[in-house]
């Protein structure tokens, strides 16, 4: 038998993307058994449609189909043999979502999973929860992305809690989000961290991963961003329109308009909770699903050994 082959699917509010991993000889931990063979982000920008509308578009939703068979087919060609596609916080939201999830599936095969926020950040914790275990302190483990934010709350590498906000980055460029939803996420992460000193931040997610390669006062060894120097970043790019961001930082046009509202949200919860840094591992949801994808077949052939 082969070695196997696994793809994730990741439709989020601002990009979709597809991450095709391999089997590895190497029997050590998860993330030496897999290798990336490839990784895509297109920016669909659907929450941008969601969040002011309440629906898809019909450019969008069709932007959407044609790329969803352009992954069926990269998926054919790197010969895959198990994918899971989850669609967030847009597709939650979108009034239309199921009707252009049908549509997907009947014209390309690909099954779209809309996943609510409990189970999002519980796969984005369960992907670095191995390289944890050796870990001692207390962590806030932060998501950000275009329409919500992931929290997980771990103390000595056990999960204690997990939970989900409407607060994106899409999101709150939509002017989408509500008030009491910041004051229930700062509220909870005061609640929840009491009693556990030392907090600092796990962050996952594109802008956090791209301010993390801007900053130049970082610890590379050990994968640090200090929040004084995200802080330094975000008064540079803040007072600049996303055409001066990206012309002084070299951004991407679908980066430069969301990595503020992200640093807004990760300063956030630094400053409840009192974070000195951000560890970025530069994981996602997409390294989450095939993760669980292939934990699923070894549970299956131990079971058959038995």
């Amino acid at each position: 038998m082969g070695k196997k082959c696994y793809a994730a699917i990741d439709i989020g509010s601002n990009a979709a993307r597809l991450l095709i991993k391999r089997e590895e000889e190497n029997e050590n931990l998860i993330n030496k058994r897999l290798s990336k063979v490839l990784m895509l982000r297109v920016p669909l920008r659907l929450g941008f449609d969601v969040f002011s509308l309440g629906r898809l578009s019909e450019e969008r939703a069709d932007n959407m189909m044609r790329l969803m068979k352009a992954y069926r087919h990269l998926m054919r060609i790197y010969n895959v043999t198990d994918y899971r596609a989850c669609a967030t916080s847009a597709m939650r939201d979108a009034k239309n979502g199921q009707a252009v999830i049908e549509k997907v599936k009947k014209a390309t095969g690909i099954r779209i999973e809309v996943i609510d926020g409990q189970e999002e950040a519980q796969i984005i914790y369960n992907n670095h929860v191995e390289d944890l275990q050796d870990r001692t302190g207390n962590f806030i483990y932060v998501d950000v992305g275009g329409g919500s934010t992931e929290v997980n709350l771990m103390v000595n590498g056990s999960l204690l809690q997990s939970m989900s906000y409407n607060v994106g980055t899409v999101r709150i460029l939509s002017g989408a989000v509500k008030p009491d939803t910041w004051l229930n996420l700062k509220d909870d992460l005061r609640r929840l961290t009491e009693g556990f000193p030392g907090i600092n931040i796990i962050g996952s997610g594109g802008n956090i991963n791209k301010l993390y390669r801007m900053a130049t006062d970082k610890d590379k060894d050990r994968q640090r961003l200090p929040i004084t120097s995200l802080r330094s970043l975000y008064d540079q790019l803040k007072p600049l329109t996303p055409e001066q961001r990206m012309r002084q930082f070299g951004l991407k046009e679908d980066r430069a308009d969301v990595i503020v509202p992200a640093a807004e949200i990760f300063l956030t919860i630094a400053d409840v909770v009192k974070a000195d840094y951000v560890h970025v591992p530069v994981i996602g949801l997409a390294d989450g699903i095939i993760d669980a994808l292939y934990l699923r077949d070894q549970a299956r052939k131990k079971a058959k050994r038995k």
